[in-house]
């Protein structure tokens, strides 16, 4: 029941604030700027509202840590969770800001975004081997449990799926959605694991979710940002690692894994074939440009996503 508490704090504290960090951001014309080579119909959402991101993940890290006090669950599990949200969706923040305030489509450099998120993932690994979280990588007949592999995996794993979101993050509601669906899915296998900190952090991140996609589903009054979707990646991955399921992960994040997928294919096809596997990438760019609206895009990866995370458990 508490943690049940804890999920409409997160909701009602997403829901109340963002009307008006809305209203300042409409008032100070600060807004997206669309991509150049994306669809020119998606030019009409040049100006709307962004780094929607920053007030779910505020509404997060203060629910979960508020929470967790009040649950006796301050443990290293938590605080590595924290910690993601909080690096991640700083390094999205600095990305927003720096996009707002130069006005243009991109604010860090590639580079810069992989070292720093690489960086981010040594220190919130260090947190959890400070605080003697013990965790594993399951490989086949045996299991990876020397520091360094770990550690080396974890760097990577969470740098990467950091990524896999902030691709997935086109379309009004695709990626929170997904996030949704994808978080439920981990509160139940932290039920099953009985590991019920984790089921407290992935119901406040549902709780948050829900509350941001009133102003995110089509048409979005705002979009989340990269403060948003690095974290919510960074996050995704972290708690997977956590529950020793982290390859249970690229089935239930399997949307995110065949946005990423479909950058790579398109980036390595024209580089070395000088053509293009995709109209345009990631993904759901391309079944837009195949004549899908945006809502059926969504629709349709949404109940992807859904059905996915259903088949991880019935297998």
């Amino acid at each position: 029941m508490e943690i049940v508490l804890s999920f409409a704090v997160a909701f009602a504290l997403t829901v109340s604030i963002m009307p008006f960090y809305i209203g300042y951001f409409k008032y100070r014309q600060i807004g997206q700027k669309t991509r150049e080579e994306g669809p020119t119909w998606h030019e009409i959402k040049t100006g709307t509202p962004t780094m929607g991101g920053a007030v779910f993940v505020f509404s997060i890290i203060v629910t979960a840590i508020g929470s967790a006090y009040f649950l006796d669950m301050l443990n290293g599990s938590l605080w590595m969770i924290v910690l993601t949200f909080l690096l991640f969706g700083g390094i999205g923040f600095v990305d927003d800001f720096i996009s707002i305030f130069k006005n243009r489509n991109e604010g860090l450099t590639a580079k810069q975004k992989f070292i720093t998120q690489l960086i981010f993932s040594a220190v919130v690994i260090a947190v959890g081997a400070f605080t003697n979280v013990s965790f594993y990588i399951p490989f086949g007949l045996f299991d990876i449990s020397h520091p360094v592999l770990v550690a080396i995996f974890a760097f990577f794993w969470i740098t990467g799926f950091s990524n896999a979101v902030n691709l997935t993050d086109g379309l009004d509601g695709l990626a929170t959605g997904l996030s949704i669906i994808a978080y439920s899915a981990y509160f139940y296998l932290a039920i099953l694991e009985n590991n019920m900190t984790i089921a407290m952090v992935c119901l406040v991140v549902v709780g948050a979710l829900l509350g941001f996609l009133f102003y995110n589903k089509k048409p979005a009054k705002i979009f989340m940002g990269d403060v948003g979707s690095l974290a919510l990646g960074a996050g995704l991955a972290v708690i997977s690692i956590l529950l020793n399921h982290p390859w249970s992960l690229l089935i239930i994040g399997i949307v995110f894994v065949i946005e990423t997928a479909s950058v790579i294919l398109q980036v390595t096809s024209f580089k070395l074939r000088g053509k293009r596997i995709f109209k345009m990438s990631p993904i759901h760019h391309h079944f837009e440009m195949s004549g899908w609206s945006e809502t059926k895009v969504v629709t349709v990866f949404w109940l992807v996503g859904l059905l996915a995370a259903i088949i991880y458990f019935l297998i």
